[in-house]
């Protein structure tokens, strides 16, 4: 097929897309190929990107993890950071940002290094500039004027378009930045990496490559842990399921006999897999330093105080570094913390926990000491997979199911992938292995082959219209114009290839109608004052704006204020209790003031907000952090993401508000609650 024949297809790609007869005729043409950068020998997949980056393109990376995907990103900003162009490098989590950030200024220099998250900002003018990918977006929706000097945006762990509830995030990132913006675009697998590509182009008009790297720098073995076998594979699990079957019924005789159990057919009782057992076979076998993922914070630290009572894999000589770390990272503010206390006692037997519920500083610690190898064994929830490059020899689960909100279900190939990438450390270890736990009892083997074999799950669209991307819309764009954005998006592309041309403008005007029902805009589609205020608001922008525009925020105190915006953004997951609650006088005089405005009052929780008053009132009035953690079961990450929370709300609201008034108890209110437990440090 010639090009001419693909271009005027349009199931096939455009002309400026890179096929294998493109990629064999440049590579005949190009003999000045880079072979080293920074010193590391370039594999072909990168030697590919960087050409595709001289040419002024798009690059979509999917490659294996550890297989050097950011060197190109530190290619980019090699190329452009002297030339009074910017490079932003945009990450899903903040974590991860802090972490770049950190890295690149040992790299480049802190004068040439700034961030903005939702928490700080800083040197917001130099030319690398790194923050979350919320950040961005928002950016894009002001027209935010320093983006017009920017050459190349890197989407780190672009596969999160897949994320149900910020893949948006992602699609409107791509969609409303500039034409002149190139994209890099990196992933450890994409199986539909191609019709992504195109889609970008499709939207962007500009030749978008596409590289990959199938192979691991370390292969990777994927084995389970049996009760019956130990450390094997599926293969070995089916030969050997009938004889395993005859052990499970002896135990099934021995139970109606001794245990007074009735004689009708039971099922098979199986003995259940120790995650003990297979850490002292991996220990035994030289496969640590470990993570075992488990998906449950309260589990990370369970199995590690199981661990330790009989295991210890800390050297004698390893205590008093230990020790000199601890005393660096967990300051007089929060030692006194039971979980400082339990950090410590885990650590000075080689093992730690990592989960989103602990402070940063006490993650930073395990971070630094797992980089060391003095923490063999980490117990970890899946956000430790997201972007921190620390590998281990093996990746253990302690279940390939996990429960995502609605129900339990098995990973998808993508989350195991993404977990199991971290085991194999590049230089040290000729294997890694990613090991399962098997529970012949309820865990399906088909589902598990299918689930290890290989990442075949496509990226997806998950766009949905916010109120404040229509609001957005109607300030900047007519209504043809608006019609044609909405066109850009990866769902009408998906469906359109599958369906033909499908409407996309009914969804926007239902919003609209809601809108102007609720005095947001007008009848001429023009925005009303309020309407403008929520424009700014990039989250919660109905509630904040009802909040503030309606005249409830002047009836308020600071604490009310606080808890109000509090309750609103609150995300608890379950089992969440509040051990003190504001008394009926105080709780009920703030709630009957939010009860004036319907549509606030009914998305407030009136449980949260009677837990959240005393959490906030004794923070403002100068509370201890030790002394609060009594309050509730909230672990201590969660009250730093809370107040956090708060903060970044208060500058969307300062940045959107031309209140004098609002302006004074939003500034006085940061100064409150950013204390020094709360800071971001970077």
């Amino acid at each position: 097929m010639n090009k001419e024949t693909k271009q005027n297809n349009e199931n096939e790609y455009p002309q400026y897309y890179i096929d294998d007869e493109d990629k064999k005729q440049e590579e005949t043409e190009n003999t000045g190929d880079i072979i080293t950068f920074k010193e590391f020998t370039l594999d072909q997949f990168q030697v590919e990107a960087i050409h595709a980056i001289e040419r002024n393109e798009s690059v979509v990376v999917t490659a294996q993890t550890g297989s050097g995907k950011t060197l190109i990103a530190d290619y980019i900003i090699d190329k452009f950071m002297h030339t009074g162009k910017r490079v932003i490098y945009t990450a899903p989590i903040k974590a991860l940002s802090n972490q770049k950030f950190r890295d690149f200024k040992k790299a480049y220099g802190e004068e040439n290094v700034g961030i903005m998250t939702g928490d700080v900002v800083m040197n917001s003018h130099a030319p690398i500039l790194i923050m979350t990918t919320e950040i961005y977006r928002n950016m894009l929706l002001c027209n935010d004027p320093s983006l017009e000097h920017v050459s190349y945006v890197v989407f780190d762990e672009i596969h999160y378009i897949n994320d149900i509830e910020r893949g948006t995030i992602w699609e409107e990132s791509l969609i409303f930045s500039p034409e002149t913006i190139r994209y890099l675009c990196l992933s450890a697998t994409i199986p539909n990496a191609k019709e992504f590509a195109h889609w970008i182009e499709s939207i962007k008009g500009h030749r978008v490559a596409v590289v990959s790297n199938k192979k691991r720098v370390v292969p990777l073995r994927h084995l389970l842990f049996d009760s019956y076998l130990g450390i094997t594979n599926i293969e070995n699990i089916k030969k050997h399921s009938r004889e395993i079957e005859h052990i499970a019924d002896y135990r099934e005789l021995y139970h109606r006999k001794y245990r007074g159990m009735s004689y009708e057919k039971k099922k098979k009782d199986y003995k259940i897999p120790s995650h003990i057992e297979l850490i002292k076979d991996l220990a035994t076998g030289n496969y640590l330093p470990a993570i075992y993922f488990v998906f449950s914070r309260k589990a990370t630290q369970d199995k590690a105080e199981e661990l330790i009572r009989e295991c210890n894999f800390a050297a004698p000589a390893d205590i008093p570094i230990i020790i000199l770390m601890y005393n660096k990272y967990i300051t007089s503010e929060i030692k006194d913390l039971d979980s400082s206390r339990v950090l410590k006692r885990f650590l000075q037997k080689g093992v730690a926990i990592h989960h989103a519920g602990m402070l940063p500083k006490q993650k930073e610690l395990v971070e630094e000491l797992f980089g060391m190898s003095l923490v063999r064994v980490l117990y970890a929830t899946e956000t430790f997979a997201v972007g921190i490059n620390m590998p281990a020899k093996a990746v253990c689960f302690h279940t390939l199911e996990k429960y995502d909100g609605i129900t339990f279900r098995y990973l998808h190939t993508k989350e195991y992938f993404q977990l199991a990438g971290r085991a194999g450390r590049r230089g040290i270890d000729k294997e890694g292995y990613a090991i399962a736990l098997y529970n012949r009892n309820r865990d399906d083997i088909e589902k598990i082959k299918i689930v290890t074999d290989k990442d075949v799950e496509p990226i997806v669209s998950q766009f949905t219209l916010s109120y404040n991307t229509v609001l957005n819309l109607l300030q900047q764009h007519n209504q043809q114009e608006t019609e044609v954005i909405l066109k850009k998006s990866f769902d009408y592309y998906l469906k359109k290839k599958k369906h033909g041309n499908v409407p996309v403008m009914a969804t926007f005007y239902n919003k609209v109608r809601l809108l102007q029902k609720m005095k947001y805009v007008n009848q001429d589609y023009t925005l009303t004052e309020k309407g403008n205020f929520a424009r700014l608001i990039y989250a919660y922008e109905l509630q904040i704006a009802e909040f503030c525009t309606s005249g409830l925020i002047h009836e308020m105190n600071d604490v009310g204020v606080l808890t109000t915006l509090a309750a609103i953004m609150f995300e608890g997951k379950r089992g969440i209790t509040f051990e003190k609650k504001a008394d009926k006088k105080t709780g009920n005089s703030v709630l009957r003031l939010v009860s004036k405005n319907h549509f606030l009052f009914k998305k407030i929780n009136v449980t949260v907000f009677n837990g959240l008053y005393p959490i906030i009132s004794h923070w403002y009035y100068g509370g201890d952090f030790v002394k609060m953690m009594e309050y509730s079961n909230l672990l201590e990450g969660d009250y730093i993401r809370l107040f956090r929370q708060c903060i970044d709300m208060l500058k969307q609201i300062r940045r959107a508000t031309t209140d004098y008034d609002i302006i004074q108890t939003v500034d006085r209110c940061s100064a409150k609650i950013d204390r020094d437990v709360v800071k971001v440090e970077l």
